[in-house]
């Protein structure tokens, strides 16, 4: 499975790379927390998510379109196939372009698509200390998906300085806006301070014994899809750049259906 993974990102970004070289397009990557030392805790976590929504001139609101936002910024988004099990993943090809790839069997969860994105993104960006186990960089890692998807200052105006009780409407309401997981919500009440462990732990034994683990009761809708490709596809295509056949084989489909999509005026 991991193999497949592997050679599907690989196959997708070779048709990628070609195309843009087809058209003469070259992008820089520029890490926009590169400058951070090394992070440990979830206070460098905090403030790694702080410096990222203000490199990229995010503000403190919701984030839409999160693969379109990472393609913007020079980070190749790629969907896969693959076991439910499989999350996300990323690497670096040639040693300075980002990839991201996800499973596209989740995409009817966006919100875990969305934190998976932004999980893989902490992996790229982010020096994690090499003392720390496998599982604590993990957390570390979904501590700043939490963070860049829902920020202290935000969270507090929504939820207020201390909690001892949360409703299902209320994070509901709030997964529905930033696109996050009431779970992640509850999490990131943790991390900040507002609810303590005690309601945290009660909490997920509620959410484990009204089966809402996997499956929340309220759902996120939203368009979480890029579609950079495309464009410099049919910009191709247009210019007469690349043949219909050609353009078929960079989109990986049949002749007969390329065709039938592809309306040039």
């Amino acid at each position: 499975e991991e193999q497949k993974v592997v050679e599907q990102t690989r196959e997708y970004i070779s048709r990628y790379l070609e195309l843009e070289e087809i058209l003469g397009v070259t992008y820089e990557f520029s890490n926009p927390l590169e400058d951070l030392p090394i992070v440990s805790n979830h206070k460098q976590i905090d403030e790694a998510a702080t410096q990222l929504r203000d490199k990229w001139a995010l503000g403190s609101g919701p984030i839409f379109n999160i693969p379109e936002l990472f393609e913007d910024r020079h980070i190749k988004v790629v969907e896969i196939d693959a076991d439910i099990s499989f999350d996300g993943m990323q690497t670096w090809v040639n040693g300075n372009i980002p990839v991201i790839a996800h499973n596209k069997n989740i995409a009817d969860k966006l919100d875990r698509m969305r934190f998976t994105l932004l999980h893989e993104l902490a992996h790229l960006l982010l020096k994690i200390d090499d003392k720390l186990s496998e599982i604590q960089k993990e957390k570390l890692c979904h501590q700043f998906a939490g963070a860049v998807l829902l920020p202290e200052v935000t969270l507090r105006e929504e939820l207020g300085n201390h909690r001892s009780r949360l409703s299902i409407i209320e994070l509901g309401n709030i997964k529905k806006q930033y696109g996050i997981s009431m779970q992640a919500i509850v999490m990131r009440a943790n991390n900040c301070g507002i609810v303590n462990d005690h309601y945290t732990s009660q909490f997920f034994n509620m959410m484990k014994q009204m089966n809402w683990r996997k499956e929340e009761p309220i759902p996120y809708e939203g368009v979480e899809r890029s579609n950079r490709f495309d464009q410099l596809l049919y910009r191709a295509l247009a210019e007469e750049l690349i043949s219909t056949s050609k353009g078929a084989a960079l989109k990986n489909m049949k002749l007969s259906d390329f065709r039938s999509q592809s309306l040039i005026m």
